[in-house]
């Protein structure tokens, strides 16, 4: 079993959060024709990009402010 570090672990959580957010944007997306609601769907576009903007600066923080993977 692999060591899994505080920073990996957060961005596995969050990764799974996008996913998810995904999904149901996917399934607002195949009800389409049934019930179109332009709002809600500007609202789970807005959802899903902020999520996918807030797990990129966060990896990106992670990469460059950590300690770079070294071992102490």
């Amino acid at each position: 079993m692999t060591k899994v570090d505080f920073a990996g672990l957060k961005q596995k959580l969050l990764a799974s959060i996008v996913a998810i957010s995904a999904i149901q944007l996917l399934k607002a997306f195949m009800n389409i024709d049934t019930a179109f609601d332009a709002r809600k769907m500007g609202w789970l576009v807005g959802v899903l990009l902020a999520f996918v903007i807030s797990t990129l600066l966060l990896a990106l923080s992670d990469r460059y402010g950590g300690d770079h993977g070294e071992q102490k």
